[in-house]
């Protein structure tokens, strides 16, 4: 599970879904592995305007990164700053989360990860 997916989840329990409060999930005794993608900065440019900044910076201080800027580097600065960007892309696109859990801030619902996919079936009492 890439780094980058953790943005785009949230808890699947019925009540964080109708409080809107199941977002993000914090990753939990993750097992990191690291890939070699090749670099697309206009691919990354493109996503990075469709994040959630702070979810982001609290996943990667999760993770074991350095810690991200309170605010997000604006659009001009991150295409003159390929340091940056390349930053970014190692985290979002080159990292996965191979094995661990993703936990609700919530409810504290746990999501196991195993070999690299969060399993997001709920008990029947939790739907």
């Amino acid at each position: 599970m890439k780094v980058l997916s953790l943005n785009f989840l949230s808890c699947a329990v019925k009540a964080c879904k109708s409080a809107g409060a199941g977002f993000p999930l914090h990753p939990k005794d993750a097992e990191l592995v690291q890939d070699d993608i090749e670099f697309n900065a206009p691919m990354l440019l493109n996503v990075l305007r469709r994040l959630d900044w702070a979810a982001l910076r609290t996943n990667a201080t999760e993770l074991g990164f350095p810690e991200l800027p309170a605010e997000p580097p604006t659009q001009e600065a991150l295409e003159t700053d390929e340091k940056t960007l390349k930053d970014l892309h190692h985290l979002l696109v080159e990292t996965q989360i191979m094995e661990g859990k993703l936990v609700c801030g919530n409810c504290g619902h746990e999501y196991a990860i195993r070999e690299g996919i969060a399993n997001f079936l709920l008990p029947s009492h939790l739907v």
